[in-house]
């Protein structure tokens, strides 16, 4: 398991700098953006998971492959568990949210992990048959907002 400390370039440059060809700008200024399409479109329920959503990618941020290299990029394999862990005992965050947070790529990653590793996608996927069809309609809203605060991409 990846534990970047605050001080660590990882840490640093993908919070401010850099993500991967996915988003235009570091975490930081990607959670604003989101936060931004929350409140534009009135979605208050969204907010706090908009604020907490990616907590845990710059402890989680890694080259993964010689792309992550050349581009000068980073992975964050299971950022959402991580930002779950460090918001998971904050007594003023709502249940929901921290499910929101936890489970906020699992769209995604049911996807990818069906074509490449079909271990994962039926973890991923027993999670998901076990979330009510409110949190599924939920977990596909926040994504739009997610992509939203991405920006253009880089490549």
């Amino acid at each position: 398991m990846i534990n970047n400390k605050f001080y660590s370039y990882a840490f640093l440059d993908s919070l401010f700098f850099t993500q991967n060809p996915w988003h235009q700008h570091g975490v930081m200024v990607h959670t604003l953006r989101v936060m931004y399409h929350v409140v534009k479109a009135k979605d208050w329920k969204f907010l706090p998971a908009a604020i907490m959503h990616d907590f845990g990618k710059p402890f989680t941020a890694f080259k993964k492959d010689e792309e992550d290299y050349e581009f000068n990029e980073w992975s964050f394999t299971d950022h959402e568990e991580r930002s779950y862990q460090i918001i998971k005992n904050w007594s003023f965050v709502s249940e929901y949210t921290k499910e929101i947070v936890r489970y906020h790529y699992l769209i995604r990653d049911i996807k990818k992990s069906k074509t490449e590793k079909y271990e994962r996608y039926l973890e991923k996927k027993a999670i998901w048959d076990g979330l009510d069809k409110n949190m599924h309609k939920d977990l596909e809203t926040f994504l739009l907002y997610d992509d939203r605060g991405k920006g253009k991409k880089r490549r």
